[in-house]
């Protein structure tokens, strides 16, 4: 049996508060009142008074408020996912089969007909999570891809969502966040069309109120806390593995992250080093990274690589970094992930905004029976 050299206090449900009746109540009063409750909900919870639906010269401002790295940054990184998503996309083709003489089956690969894409923008731009869903939806032919993000006071949108939405083929850009901005996208509010599908990462509210609308949408899937997991060997570089988990866990106080391994000695450097790594970082990103690693981190000590990779199975964590020996063993071996980052260069850091594979993930455990967006339909891990 694995020993818990270090166990979690808490958990990812451990933390969930009781959000479903606040939500339900907005959504409910959206759902009767329209647009004018919808703009109600944003003056409370967004304080913005500007556009609500980007002009042309909304977002050509904002594109000349980006820099140029920055802009060439974000075309590299969706011509990757672009190109990804079109190779998956190929793998999907219109099939016929006549199952008896006279009896043909089939199936057609048909996109829906609109999608809302939520991109968080509170407290960082996640510009990423605007190339992933708006070039996949596009790729996919989806007809109308409307992308929205929570604009800040007297600022609106962060002008490189703006920028990334917009090169990435968004429809519509709509300055709305958290439960009002779904709903808009949900019910076809300001003249959208009512979304088929909704897919994007939100904070809890935007979490719950994805859970509440499946049935009457479809939804990518309901995201929990972003989590990360580590395979590591004696041969693994214990700096490394440290900076690894430190750097996931200062996403946010309730982060999970886990260290799986079959040498102790490593597992302990790793554990004196993480301390270190934690106070060297911004403030904000310290307060976040200690809390994690107090209350949600583990570090778990298997007798050997059989047992370490059936433990990662059992938690299927959304990104799974293998740093040890016979990584085609690992490769093969393993069937639980959102995200497979073999080798000690490959981290979760570098390989997850930026190669081309979808970086929106099931979290939380859910990795075990679903993957990340593709073109039509979830698939099982990526790699």
């Amino acid at each position: 049996m694995p020993e818990y050299l270090k166990k979690a206090a808490l958990t990812s449900k451990s933390d969930a508060s009781d959000v479903r009746a606040t939500v339900m109540g907005i959504l409910e009063d959206i759902e009767a009142r329209g647009d004018a409750a919808a703009m109600e909900y944003a003056a409370k919870f967004d304080g913005y008074s500007g556009n609500i639906l980007l002009t042309a010269e909304d977002i050509e401002a904002a594109t000349a408020a980006v820099p140029a790295r920055l802009k060439d940054d974000i075309r590299f990184a969706a011509d990757n996912v672009r190109r990804f998503a079109e190779a998956q996309k190929a793998t999907l083709t219109d099939t016929t089969l006549e199952v008896v003489p006279g009896l043909t089956a089939g199936q057609k690969i048909i996109p829906v007909h609109a999608a809302g894409a939520y991109v968080p923008g509170g407290r960082y731009s996640h510009v990423a999570s605007a190339i992933m869903t708006v070039t996949t939806a596009k790729v996919a032919g989806v007809g109308h891809v409307t992308a929205c993000s929570p604009p800040r006071p007297d600022v609106g949108i962060a002008p490189a969502i703006v920028y990334a939405a917009h090169v990435c083929g968004a429809d519509t850009i709509l300055a709305m966040g958290g439960v009002q901005g779904v709903a808009a996208m949900a019910y076809g509010l300001f003249g959208l069309p009512k979304a088929n599908i909704l897919v994007g990462p939100g904070n809890q509210f935007v979490a719950e109120a994805k859970r509440i609308l499946f049935g009457q949408v479809g939804i990518d899937m309901i995201a929990g806390p972003t989590d990360s997991l580590i395979l590591a060997d004696a041969t693994a570089d214990a700096e490394i593995v440290a900076a690894d988990l430190v750097g996931q866990a200062e996403h946010g106080y309730n982060s999970p992250v886990w260290l799986v391994t079959d040498d102790r000695d490593l597992a302990e450097r790793v554990m004196a080093l993480v301390p270190g790594l934690i106070d060297d970082l911004p403030e904000v990103n310290r307060e976040n990274a200690t809390a994690a690693w107090r209350d949600y981190a583990e570090v778990i000590l298997c007798a050997d690589r059989e047992e370490m990779a059936a433990t990662s199975d059992r938690y299927a964590p959304e990104h799974l970094t293998v740093q040890a020996e016979d990584l085609d063993w690992w490769l093969s071996r393993l069937t639980s992930y959102g995200s497979l980052f073999l080798g000690e260069e490959t981290t979760v850091a570098f390989g997850d905004k930026a190669s081309g594979t979808n970086h929106v993930l099931p979290t939380s455990g859910a990795a075990s029976y679903t993957g990340g967006p593709s073109r039509v339909r979830p698939g099982r891990g990526r790699l």
